[in-house]
């Protein structure tokens, strides 16, 4: 299993899944296109705690395009990996989300994937064959239609997210600045009271990430506690119905 993301969280976003597939004997893999030097030791952190194999491929902020110079850098680690399954996020959430190159990262992702599995470049990948084209699993998506129980791992997503120090003080100035203090106080009680940027945002990502696999879970009269929701590429192809 590869996760094809953009900025850093995404790692832990989707880190239910990627838990499970290495709890479950198999292997999970993460490339994230932008992360800057203070952040990719926290990233790597988080992965570890999560049993993935990260790769940065080391793309720049403003500077993602579709040129062939940085499909091949995303080829290669496609055939390197040789997933079964693809994460990467959603392209109808790419396109609203003003994040950044997600845009264009979303372009040059589905290329690459494409790419990956024809005679593109094989010059200069030697070893490397093409791979077929995975299963696609979109992360985040506006419209899912499948959800992963994550309850066996929760407390190991929780702990991966604890170490994104650079994340949760962006997200702490963010919901103070962005968010009445009266209203922060209504779901993290004793906010104002906490010491710093990055208490602030792990207390709200705690309330947040609950409350969205909750959700997708049990309050959706789902069968799962908590869960990840996903967005499969195509039809679903079964041998027959199953419950």
């Amino acid at each position: 299993m590869l996760l094809l993301g953009v900025y850093g969280m995404e790692v832990v976003e989707c880190g239910g899944a990627l838990a499970i597939n290495v709890k479950n004997g198999g292997e999970s893999y993460a490339s994230i296109m932008l992360s800057s030097e203070k952040s990719r030791p926290q990233i790597t952190h988080a992965a570890e705690v999560l049993g993935v194999n990260m790769y940065f491929p080391g793309f720049q902020y403003g500077y993602v395009d579709v040129s062939p110079e940085s499909k091949k850098k995303l080829v290669r680690i496609i055939r390197e990996v040789k997933p079964d399954i693809i994460i990467t996020q959603d392209p109808e959430h790419s396109f609203h989300d003003l994040d950044p190159d997600r845009r264009q990262a979303m372009v040059l992702i589905l290329e690459s994937i494409a790419l990956a599995s024809r005679d593109f470049a094989l010059d200069e990948m030697p070893g490397l064959n093409p791979h077929p084209i995975p299963t696609i699993y979109y992360m985040t998506p506006h419209h899912p239609n499948c959800v992963v129980d994550i309850s066996p791992v929760w407390e190991q997503k929780n702990r991966a997210m604890d170490v994104l120090h650079s994340q949760m003080e962006f997200s702490g100035r963010h919901f103070e600045e962005a968010i009445e203090l009266k209203a922060i106080e209504a779901i993290v009680p004793g906010f104002s009271t906490l010491s710093n940027d990055y208490e602030k945002g792990r207390a709200m990502h705690k309330v947040l990430d609950q409350a969205i696999h909750v959700y997708h879970g049990l309050a959706t009269h789902g069968h799962f506690v908590l869960a990840e929701a996903y967005k499969r590429e195509g039809n679903f192809h079964l041998k027959e119905l199953i419950d």
